[in-house]
């Protein structure tokens, strides 16, 4: 079981990677626009959103080389292209040049929402896995705080602080590398493969209850089906499809994208000064981390919808406080406290299972590509809304632009309670029998 946690470690690093790849920019947000002299309409849609560009590439596509070249291969390449992006965004001088290099770290944070939930899901029991899938987010929050954090001690360094802001992201994006080059390979993936012997060996360290027999029949059953045509979008996979849509839909209209990327211009908008904001944005990474970890705690416990529920309630009072306090100019600390709050509802709610949900609804041979699916939705809306935040908030105004982000999580709530299944302490396969039965079901009511 030790090696299990380290391997599970190992693959969720990509999520640290991911979150501090996401929300550096941040730091640099303002700094770039008056260095390049850009429009709002430029900055948002292409210095600042080209990265969320890429994850959508990198989303769409990544389940390729996941099934094809393995989950572990895939991981070593996402922690090169994190490399290079960063290497090469610090050292841009145009922002086209910059755009190109954030690009490519995009085309890493979408192909690791893919590989590294599906290796570990693969890897991980039924009683653990949402706790263990869910270290990949408790990475990608716990890189918002260090980029948070990285971004508030470099902000003097040198004439240019944002190159150092982004730059500093190699010496993660190598360690991950090597850290990748220890963990085995999915024995799912391995028997999909037609590497028995290879897969009863891992199956073996990780003290697995299911034998390589077994795993191998019910995985060759997936493979039969996969190779006589089958995808996603075959009328027996709608539910867990819609499913994996609408998840990935309310997780970006809740804001969450937009507000990591605006945190601290939005808290200068609340009336707060520059480097007040970067602190703020640093309370905003330990209340990400510290909600994330009661989220993975309470997981396999209370299970993911119950999580679902508490996380909407609490992503609804938050928006609308914070859309009143614009709209009231109460300024000074409340944004900041109403922002805590919803932080605080996005890390125990949908923070903690977006990524674990969506590992678990597809049957095995096509968990990468129903991945490739949810992740995909999940960036292109990441890369729109953020595009558009700073052209709203100069037209409509930030209060009208939170309310709208209260209306849609109203909208999550009775996704929550009339839509969402529990999926916590089954197998997969369990899951993927349920979820094909009642979508059978309902199309023989139809």
């Amino acid at each position: 079981m030790n090696k299990l946690i380290v391997w599970s470690i190992s693959a969720a690093l990509a999520g640290f990677l991911f979150g501090f790849d996401t929300v550096v920019i941040s730091g640099a947000d303002k700094q770039l626009q008056e260095l390049w002299n850009s429009s709002d309409a430029f900055h948002g849609s292409v210095v600042m959103a080209m990265a969320l560009w890429g994850t959508v590439v990198g989303a769409i596509f990544g389940g390729i080389p996941t099934n094809k070249f393995g989950r572990k291969n895939t991981l070593f390449i996402i922690g090169a292209l994190y490399l290079v992006s960063a290497l090469g965004s610090a050292l841009a001088n145009d922002p086209l040049t910059f755009a190109v290099f954030r690009f490519i770290g995009g085309l890493g944070v979408g192909a690791s929402t893919i590989a590294a939930p599906a290796y570990i899901s693969e890897i991980a029991p039924p009683k653990s896995r949402g706790r263990l899938v869910s270290l990949y987010q408790f990475n990608i929050v716990f890189g918002i705080l260090m980029a948070f954090l990285s971004n508030y001690l470099l902000k003097d360094v040198g004439s240019q602080p944002w190159r150092w802001m982004l730059g500093v992201e190699a010496i993660p994006a190598f360690l991950y590398m090597l850290f990748v080059v220890i963990i085995p390979k999915s024995p799912r993936w391995l028997i999909s493969k037609s590497k028995k012997i290879e897969a009863a060996k891992v199956l073996d360290i990780i003290g697995s209850d299911v034998s390589v027999d077994q795993l191998w029949l019910e995985v060759n059953s997936g493979n039969k089906r996969k190779n006589t045509g089958e995808s996603i979008f075959m009328k027996k996979y709608g539910l867990p499809l819609m499913l994996a849509f609408l998840i990935a839909f309310f997780n970006q209209m809740s804001g969450i994208n937009a507000f990591l990327y605006y945190a601290p211009r939005i808290f200068e908008i609340a009336g707060l000064e520059q480097d007040a904001s970067l602190l703020s944005s640093i309370g905003v990474g330990v209340i990400n981390l510290l909600f994330t970890l009661i989220g993975v705690f309470l997981i396999d416990r209370v299970g993911r919808k119950q999580l679902m529920l508490v996380g909407s309630v609490g992503y609804i009072i938050s928006l609308l406080l914070v859309a009143f306090a614009f709209f009231f100019n109460w300024g000074g600390i409340w944004v900041p406290i109403f922002l805590f709050l919803f932080i605080a509802s996005h890390a125990v709610g949908q923070g903690a299972v977006i990524w674990v949900f969506i590992s678990e609804i597809f049957p095995n041979h096509l968990r990468a590509s129903g991945q490739a699916f949810g992740s995909s939705v999940h960036w292109v809306l990441a890369a729109i809304v953020p595009s558009i935040v700073p052209v709203l908030f100069t037209s409509i105004g930030a209060g009208y632009v939170f309310l709208f982000f209260a209306f849609m999580m109203f909208l999550q709530l009775l996704f929550v309670i009339y839509m969402m299944p529990e999926t916590k302490g089954k197998t997969l396969e369990e899951l993927s029998g349920e979820l094909s039965l009642k979508t059978k079901l309902k199309s023989n009511r139809i």
